[in-house]
């Protein structure tokens, strides 16, 4: 928005040159970063005092760590706090003609409205469950399956027009379309190496990685800032892949696909950056407030499309490892629990507790030593995702 005002000042005469400084991208990214910090502390005791008001305090499910019950009613949903800066935030930085940023706003946004729905019931009803798995999935695959049938011809097509020229073509071929190297697999650490997936598979892929990455955050959101500060590491390392990968000459250099448009995202990913800080502030122990899935949905579907534009799905999975983790152990955990059950009659367990950060804490670990542990293998494994854009 900033930058559209700037432009009509600049056409009105040579005496608003200096607005040209806002063509910068990366002083827009920090302008947004600190935008949404801004807003994120500014609107953060209001928004604390508007949920106690309002009674919206966590449940805290019966089998949980004795240690947690003490958080009984801390204000949830604060997750509004940090979409509400996002927003706001990359709406007044970001090129309104951007069409990456807007799908990652639109599932962002499409995320956050399944969880604020989740959250809701839980304090309505006053049920720790919330909104059940299978209506969940249901709506969390229709953002996904769209947001990757657009996706699919947006990264192949340069612009809106031509994405609805290849949707077309591919409808009228009989669902079959060649795709360029740059939506095929990216494989790290290689030069050049890249499996074709075809307009299925590309479908697929995103599908799984988008879905995957909202619910992998929401299982890691279960200790006070375990999972944002993850999330802040993580958007920023894909807003440094989306700043090489939307220009041209950085991506040649580097041997990316060259994305038009990408890095514009760096705006998105600044401000969630921003609006992250901004929450932990308030969500640092003793939380003062929870993101509840209003949150962890929503970040996790933005990190899993921003990963897929910029064509690092892989990368994502390493740099995001304490949420593959996180995600993984609920799978094994649940798994064994009824093979173990239907073949002996009584579910064992391979964990003390599942998600992982649990089983650390039966394990005799403080919250805060998990809390910053976490923190610190995540910092390890966004070095390891950053070192693939010369390490090839």
């Amino acid at each position: 928005m900033l930058l559209m005002l700037s432009q009509w000042l600049q056409s009105l005469g040579p005496e608003w040159g200096f607005l040209r400084v806002f063509q910068y991208l990366t002083l827009r990214a920090v302008m947004a970063a600190m935008t949404a910090l801004l807003i994120g502390v500014g609107l953060g005791p209001r928004v604390i005092r508007m949920l106690t008001a309002l009674k919206i305090g966590q449940p805290v499910r019966g089998y949980a760590m004795e240690t947690h019950l003490v958080k009984s009613g801390t204000p949830t949903m604060g997750g509004v706090l940090i979409l509400l800066s996002i927003a706001l935030s990359t709406l007044l930085w970001f090129d309104l003609s951007n069409r990456f940023v807007w799908i990652v706003l639109l599932v962002t946004l499409g995320f956050g409205a399944i969880g604020w729905v989740d959250d809701w019931r839980k304090v309505v009803n006053k049920d720790p469950e919330g909104m059940r798995s299978r209506e969940k999935y249901f709506w969390q695959s229709v953002i996904g399956l769209v947001a990757a049938l657009y996706l699919v011809f947006a990264i192949s097509g340069d612009s809106n027009a031509r994405v609805f020229d290849l949707f077309v073509h591919w409808v009228g071929s009989g669902f079959t379309l060649d795709l360029p190297p740059k939506a095929g697999l990216l494989v790290p650490f290689f030069k050049e190496v890249s499996y074709p997936l075809g307009v299925l598979g590309f479908v697929i892929l995103t599908y799984l990685v988008i879905v995957g990455s909202s619910n992998a955050v929401n299982l890691t959101d279960g200790l006070d800032g375990l999972a944002i500060m993850p999330v802040i590491m993580v958007g920023s390392a894909l807003g440094i892949f989306a700043y090489v990968s939307g220009n041209a000459v950085y991506a040649k250099y580097l041997l990316f696909p060259h994305i038009p448009g990408a890095g514009e995202l760096l705006i998105f990913c600044a401000a969630m950056a921003g609006a992250g800080l901004a929450f932990l502030w308030f969500n640092a122990h003793p939380a003062q407030v929870f993101m509840g899935d209003v949150g962890a949905l929503a970040l996790g579907g933005a990190l899993g499309t921003i990963a897929v534009i910029v064509r690092q799905e892989i990368v994502l999975a390493i740099m995001g490892g304490i949420f593959v983790v996180e995600a993984v152990s609920v799978m094994l955990q649940v798994t064994w629990f009824k093979y173990t059950k239907r073949r002996y009659g009584e579910g064992r367990r391979l964990l003390k507790m599942a998600p992982l950060h649990h089983h650390f804490e039966k394990s005799g670990w403080k919250e805060t030593q998990v809390v910053i542990r976490f923190w610190i293998i995540t910092m390890l494994l966004c070095l390891v995702g950053l070192s693939t854009l010369k390490l090839r």
